[in-house]
């Protein structure tokens, strides 16, 4: 009984696959230009896309030129200012060295502090001149004629 229920099941198994087949063998037959010609398409679409990126690909250009702008020769620093902001001696030297260019580290060694206090003092110059980054603390310094 097994041994005959294994080959019926064999047998329309096989069946099963050459009737598979023969539907696929009449769907490439039948349908083949439409077939050859979606893969060309497909091809040919692929190959133009990636063409036509590679040659109309913008290519950023980046300009960077350093100008020197020397300070003026008579500078007041406009105390009061100074003063209504309540920036230390230490802040305002901090924000000069800032101005120069230095990092914390640099700025560090040139007046013997620790990294952190350089943190500390120019992270109260942000605050007390509003500022976000460095850069933007240096410009509000110069506008406010804190430094030259």
């Amino acid at each position: 009984m097994r041994k005959h229920v294994l080959l019926y099941g064999l047998i329309g198994g096989l069946l099963i696959a050459l009737l598979q087949l023969i539907e696929y063998r009449w769907l490439v037959v039948a349908h083949s230009v439409e077939i050859y010609g979606g893969l060309v398409a497909v091809v040919f679409a692929t190959v133009g896309i990636w063409l036509g990126r590679k040659l109309t690909r913008r290519t950023e250009t980046v300009v960077l030129r350093e100008v020197l702008v020397p300070a003026p020769a008579t500078f007041v620093r406009d105390q009061s200012k100074l003063e209504s902001l309540g920036i230390t001696p230490r802040e305002l030297e901090i924000l000069e060295l800032i101005a120069e260019g230095l990092s914390n580290k640099e700025i560090a060694e040139r007046v013997y502090v620790s990294e952190n206090t350089v943190k500390t003092h120019s992270s109260r110059v942000f605050y007390k001149l509003g500022a976000r980054r460095r850069t933007q603390a240096v410009q509000l310094g110069k506008e406010l004629r804190l430094i030259p």
